[in-house]
């Protein structure tokens, strides 16, 4: 079984029960990367000519995605890791929450080299009515997975376990964090920001196998205990998708209050709309909004792992193998 208290029976890998944790946390292996070994240098000189409007949607993300990363962390250390059983769950949980701590180093970088008050980006979390309403989504399903009593020997508790996963891995990471990584990301199609992009990039393909986790532990769960499925619990897990989405949305109009060259927030909601949905789906729902992607050049980044590098003549992506050794991807 997935849930539960683990035993010393359930701290062998082989046999392994879920190979599929084992091969995500394999992948996870040879996607280990390092911010510093990005240079920032071209990126300050876009920085230099960079409209206030666009400076503004940098540091927006940037105040928000620096604790949110920490906040996965706590999450995955205090709410999953310990009510599992699985010793290959708890392997790949490792190797993740070692990458969320490397993903707030990584915007740290970026809010060291950039000329920006550290202190007043820092505080931003703490005063935007937007920003403050997604961290208090978090914070009430933060509270039941840490500090409350969850007893997942029950089938409520375990339906409390799959409400937690899906607020912070299926909407924190698989909706918010998408919508931030189309924004920076943009930045690179107007050629501008382009190592940033690099960076957010090496973040995306980690993200992508956390979320792919995510849904592979709830449906295991779901799978290993079908009592728990009933038509009420379905509405409810699409309502806490929802929320999440509408909290994004007004987040976005404060991210872009004017918009910018291409880019605004009504075009950014219909892509958190289309990831939404995206969600639903895998998640084994229907579809909420049946929104089209407004971004087709993310396509490739939420359906696989890497998004190609347009702009830069070097490929910064590499993979690690087994013994720590970088071997450079083929041009691409």
């Amino acid at each position: 079984m997935l849930v539960g208290k683990a035993s010393p029976e359930d701290y062998n890998l082989h046999p392994s029960q879920y190979p599929w944790a084992i091969e995500l946390y394999n992948q996870a292996v040879r996607n280990t990367w390092f911010p510093h070994e990005i240079a920032l240098k071209e990126d300050l000189d876009d920085w230099a000519k960079m409209t206030e409007d666009e400076r503004h949607a940098v540091e927006f993300l940037v105040a928000f995605f620096n604790p949110a990363e920490l906040v996965v962390n706590r999450s995955l250390a205090l709410g999953v890791y310990p009510h599992l059983k699985s010793a290959e769950c708890h392997l790949y949980l490792a190797k993740q929450m070692w990458e969320e701590a490397n993903h707030c180093v990584a915007f740290e970088y970026v809010l060291q080299t950039f000329p920006l008050d550290r202190e007043k980006v820092f505080k931003l979390h703490e005063q935007v009515p937007s920003m403050k309403d997604k961290e208090a989504f978090i914070n009430k399903y933060m509270i039941r997975m840490t500090e409350d009593e969850l007893d997942v020997s029950t089938i409520e508790g375990k339906r409390d376990f799959i409400r937690n996963l899906v607020a912070t891995n299926i909407v924190m990471e698989g909706v918010w964090f998408y919508s931030g990584f189309m924004v920076a990301l943009s930045f690179r199609q107007r050629n501008q920001l382009r190592n940033v992009g690099s960076l957010v990039n090496w973040v995306l393909r980690d993200e992508s196998l956390h979320l792919k986790f995510g849904i592979n532990l709830i449906h295991g769960i779901l799978e290993e205990n079908p009592d728990m499925i009933t038509p009420e619990f379905a509405d409810e897990i699409r309502k806490i998708v929802i929320e999440g989405v509408d909290l994004e949305t007004t987040f976005n109009k404060d991210l872009f209050p004017r918009g910018i060259l291409g880019l605004n927030a009504d075009y950014v909601n219909q892509y958190v709309q289309y990831v939404a949905d995206r969600r639903l789906v895998e998640l084994g729902l229907e579809k909420h909004y049946n929104a089209t992607n407004p971004a087709k050049w993310m396509s490739t980044a939420t359906d696989v792992f890497e998004l190609v590098n347009f702009f830069e003549a070097q490929n910064t992506n590499y993979e690690v193998d087994s013994g720590g050794d970088k071997k450079k991807d083929k041009a691409a």
